[in-house]
């Protein structure tokens, strides 16, 4: 890839308006890791051109046990015994837990799912089959028109009483985060572990912090559904947002950045350029602006 995209004039996030929203909702972005079932959460996550789903999440929605966990378990064992074999259709993926860390969990894609229903008594059963059988349709007419991720989106957002203005920031950001994965993923950086790395690099050098940081302050819990940390940023939070993510897209193309401590370099990079730019207008005095690197970053417009 070394010199295949050197030569690119302007940063891409100079453009605006509604037609640069063309990249669709990547599986990357935190809140497309939560499906919701009647106001209640199921993580997942997207593996082998597919949405697996926790199973132990179904188990809760479906049965109302307090120990979904323990369920599972039991369902699993009895399942075995009778030659079903859930791990023919179970496989170990990580997702993020309740204490913020990615860990494995066991997981089953639309198909493993209406095995392991009909195994469990619950009149949601039925519901719950039509709402799986729905999500997977979403998202196949996603892949192949990607601009339909993007309205579904918006609506979304309309939904929940986010301004326009705002929400147009906020899609712009999902397609810029996109953007960047993608590079980070053609340039031999490891999706997980380092992609949460190169994203602090460029929050800290951004605002001062890093993502969890930037949560804490703004009261926020990682594992609620609706809590993404960049739904609770200003219109502010998330230009600076993507100008840090944007700057190091564009830098890690003209360095042709590969591996993860040249892309951690890059990150830096971009990062601070979004500082210098947030610290700048930070000494004109907006009021938008948050007015301290560390402890006063503008709390969101609207509590979700």
């Amino acid at each position: 890839m070394r010199n295949a995209q050197h030569g690119v004039a302007k940063f891409r996030w100079l453009h605006s308006g509604r037609n640069t929203i063309v990249k669709s909702t990547q599986a990357a972005e935190p809140e497309n890791h939560i499906a919701v079932f009647q106001e209640t959460s199921i993580r997942r996550v997207w593996h082998n051109e597919a949405w697996w789903f926790s199973v132990v999440d179904v188990c809760a929605i479906l049965t109302a046990s307090p120990d979904a966990s323990a369920y599972w378990r039991k369902l699993k064992q009895r399942l075995n015994a009778e030659g079903g074999q859930p791990v023919t259709f179970c496989h170990g993926l990580k997702l993020m837990a309740p204490d913020g860390k990615q860990r494995e969990t066991d997981c089953a894609n639309t198909e493993g799912l209406f095995r392991i229903i009909q195994s469990i008594p619950s009149p949601k059963a039925e519901p719950f089959k039509r709402w799986l059988a729905q999500v997977g349709y979403e998202r196949v007419k996603e892949i192949e028109n990607p601009e339909l991720a993007s309205a579904r989106a918006r609506d979304l957002y309309q939904a929940k009483g986010y301004p326009q203005a705002w929400i147009e920031k906020r899609l712009h950001s999902i397609a810029v985060r996109g953007e960047l994965t993608d590079e980070w993923k053609a340039r031999g950086v490891t999706e997980g572990k380092e992609y949460s790395i190169l994203t602090a690099e460029i929050a800290r050098a951004t605002f001062g912090i890093t993502p969890s940081e930037h949560s804490q302050l703004k009261q926020l819990e990682q594992v609620k559904t609706g809590n993404n940390l960049l739904d609770h940023m200003t219109d502010l939070e998330l230009i600076f947002t993507i100008l840090g993510e944007a700057s190091t897209t564009e830098i890690a193309r003209r360095s042709d950045a590969l591996g993860f401590e040249e892309n951690r370099t890059s990150a830096q990079k971009g990062g601070t350029i979004a500082g210098n730019a947030r610290q700048a207008l930070e000494c004109i005095g907006s009021s938008q602006a948050p007015t301290h690197t560390a402890c006063r970053l503008g709390r969101t417009h609207l509590v979700a």
